[in-house]
């Protein structure tokens, strides 16, 4: 497949990834010399996603975090989109740093995987699928933004003009990655906006702690292992998950478990929790994530956490405040955050 040029202006690369529906290569575009990113899937797949995808994504292009779509068509047996290169996923970068982020780094992260999601929102669809692969960094001048990707599972929850919202329905099968997934998409029932935060809630603790208790557990069968699954996550409580680390984890995962099917979110209410935490402890926003550490002040990075998982300092439920104010800019010393 390295000869193979597309629709006659784009040369295929070396695979780079997988997401839920197709293979990404590496690509060069003839035309420009610019690097892209060709993701590919076989026309006579059982359940093709692709148009689906690329469709969505141009819908939602021309907000930050968003890649840019380039072309979509076929070409010989494989439906073929052409979209912005990207850097490297939250996994991957995860794992470099000995799967474990600084505390500092989750604030970052937490942030602007809220404000993807809620802008994905505010175009009358929910992602259904969030996880640390999904959520890739930008390379040259966009290494500091976020982006999120994979939209072959999203579904549409409220007609665009209407706003009428889809039916509350139970007895469907699991969506998404199972060690993230929300408590009602174990429980079969229809997803909504409350499910891709609480699913971000249990990513952020992932980084946070490296493993959620709910990892490692095996079954013969893929419906046993989910059983299993959704068993240990019920009966973890959110006490246990978040432990000693900062109230406003465990703040954001009850508010985000207390959401209602059809109940708009709070998200200035979310993302300040986070954006106080941030101030209070004094971290300046330079974007420095954890991966763009040597290891030795990665480390140093990663004992913070240590201080501040006795003692949070007394807040006030400041949803009333925030909402509303959408673009707010933070308070506290040092450099603001941006907001995307």
């Amino acid at each position: 497949m390295q000869d193979i040029r597309i629709a006659g202006r784009y040369q295929l690369g070396k695979k780079i990834g997988s997401g839920a529906f197709g293979d990404i290569y590496h690509g060069i575009d003839s035309q420009t010399n610019d690097e892209i990113a060709i993701k590919l899937e076989k026309i006579n797949t059982h359940q093709p996603q692709l148009i689906y995808e690329s469709k969505l994504i141009k819908l939602l292009m021309g907000a930050p975090g968003i890649p840019q779509v380039y072309w979509q068509g076929n070409e010989g047996n494989y439906n073929v989109m052409i979209m912005e290169l990207l850097g490297s996923s939250l996994e991957e970068l995860f794992t470099k740093c000995n799967r474990r982020f600084s505390l500092k780094t989750v604030l970052m992260l937490a942030d602007q995987m809220i404000s993807r999601i809620e802008y994905v929102h505010s175009r009358n669809f929910v992602h259904r699928d969030i996880k640390p692969d999904n959520f890739l960094i930008g390379i040259g001048k966009r290494t500091n933004l976020i982006y999120v990707i994979d939209f072959g599972l999203a579904k549409k929850y409220q007609d665009s003009k209407t706003k009428q919202h889809i039916p509350y329905r139970e007895g469907k099968s699991l969506t998404g990655t199972a060690r993230y997934a929300s408590l009602n998409a174990h429980a079969g029932r229809e997803l909504s906006r409350r499910d891709d935060l609480e699913a971000i809630g249990y990513v952020l603790m992932y980084f946070l702690r490296g493993s959620l208790p709910w990892q490692g557990i095996n079954a013969r069968r893929k419906e046993e292992k989910y059983k299993k699954i959704y068993d240990k996550k019920n009966s973890t409580t959110v006490e246990e998950l978040c432990g000693n680390y900062p109230e406003e984890f465990k703040s954001y995962i009850n508010y985000t478990k207390g959401l209602g099917f059809e109940e708009t979110p709070d998200y200035g209410y979310v993302r300040r929790l986070f954006k106080d935490l941030f101030n209070r402890l004094n971290f300046e926003c330079d974007y420095l994530y954890d991966w763009c550490l040597p290891p030795e002040q990665r480390q140093l990075e990663n004992n913070t956490i240590e201080e501040v998982k006795i003692d949070s300092a007394p807040r006030s439920d400041s949803r009333k405040q925030s909402k509303g104010k959408k673009g707010d800019k933070p308070e506290g010393k040092g450099k603001k955050c941006l907001i995307f």
